[in-house]
């Protein structure tokens, strides 16, 4: 119990130290070359926007991360949901993912001008921007996960007269859940490239509206500043995920 539970608490030691490392050689290189603030600001100076009030941080960054959650949560209930469908009726998984495919083909800057059309500015366009980049990889990858199970367990489940309900509750779901989440922590990534798309397109509000208001101005820190906080909701995200994935994956193979 000991070794298992020192075991990840060193590797975030590890990544700690790193991260720590990067941001003083880069404090360092900055201060050393002169480099102007406008060019590469030092993370010191960077850090020191956030006192700015004019840029309303907290509330730039609460609305972008709402529309990475809503576009990612919708991106995985939808994903998850088709493709337990395309698993059960695979005429339906005939027609529609070849259309999914071609629909995931569309740049998706070019649907931003579209969905502003259609629900106009705000919060819902940015989410389904997140979503509809974030959706494909979740649906392929369950069902993928749906489709590769032992044909041995199929085949004892079926002459036990098993329902279909108890072959996907007993043999499908447990066995697609690492695929679930390895396309998932795909999601998560490309949710928060939804997202900034979203607000780069037209928005009011939010991380990325606030990257094109200081860029104008050449507030390179507060640009940094917003990238950086843009690099932990997407790292915030990917640990939920990663999270879960211990806690039903891992869990469930201990138990086993």
């Amino acid at each position: 119990m000991t070794g298992g539970g020192a075991r990840p608490a060193r590797s975030f030691a590890i990544v700690l130290i790193v991260h720590l490392a990067v941001l003083v050689l880069w404090q360092l290189a900055v201060d050393a070359f002169h480099v102007p603030k406008f060019i590469l600001p030092s993370p010191l100076a960077t850090v020191q926007t956030l006192g700015t009030a004019s840029y309303a941080w907290g509330t730039n960054t609460l609305v972008t991360a709402i529309e990475i959650l809503g576009g990612f949560a919708l991106g995985a209930v939808v994903g998850v949901a088709l493709a337990v469908i395309f698993s059960w009726a695979p005429l339906v998984s005939l027609v529609l993912l070849p259309l999914f495919v071609t629909l995931n083909m569309i740049p998706k800057v070019a649907l931003g001008p579209l969905f502003i059309v259609w629900f106009s500015y705000g919060i819902l366009p940015n989410i389904l921007i997140a979503f509809s980049i974030c959706f494909f990889p979740i649906l392929l990858t369950t069902a993928r996960g749906l489709r590769e199970v032992e044909p041995d367990l199929l085949d004892l489940v079926k002459s036990l007269r098993g329902s279909r309900w108890t072959l996907f509750r007993k043999i499908q779901l447990p066995g697609s859940l690492p695929y679930v989440f390895s396309g998932m922590k795909v999601g998560a990534i490309l949710a928060v490239a939804g997202a900034v798309v979203g607000e780069f397109i037209a928005s009011e509000r939010g991380l990325g509206y606030l990257m094109i208001q200081v860029q104008s101005s050449l507030d390179t820190p507060a640009m940094v500043m917003a990238v950086v906080l843009l690099t932990l909701l997407g790292v915030a995200l990917y640990g939920l995920v990663l999270a879960l994935e211990r806690m039903f994956v891992v869990g469930d193979a201990r138990q086993t």
